[in-house]
């Protein structure tokens, strides 16, 4: 029993492998131009990240300007005068009546904080 392997199925079977080869070669090819797709996407995601970034510290910078930032100190102050009661040093702890403003309080709230 000889088992020999004609030379044209060593062929086919090689045309075979070249044929697989070429497949993977393609795939791989594809492959490469998504990665670069995503790097790219992804290079500009982080450069608008970056801007983003930027603009909002601006615009923290200008709302401390304004005098809109408050410490956390006086928002705890603005969330008890929200909820009812003076925080002012003159009626400091009494409830507020209802609909009632008081400018003390609001001065003690937002007065200008170099003062502090």
């Amino acid at each position: 029993m000889d088992q020999r392997i004609s030379k044209r199925d060593i062929y086919d079977h090689f045309a075979e492998l070249e044929k697989q080869t070429q497949a993977l070669v393609d795939s791989m090819g594809v492959l490469q131009n998504q990665i670069n797709a995503v790097l790219e996407e992804n290079a500009e995601l982080s450069i608008e990240n970056e801007h983003l970034h930027q603009v909002l510290e601006e615009q923290r910078n200008k709302q401390a300007g304004d005098g809109t930032h408050l410490t956390p100190s006086r928002q705890n102050l603005q969330k008890l005068y929200k909820q009812g009661f003076h925080v002012c040093n003159e009626y400091y702890g009494k409830r507020l009546e209802d609909h009632e403003s008081c400018t003390f309080c609001l001065e003690t709230i937002f007065r200008d904080q170099a003062q502090d």
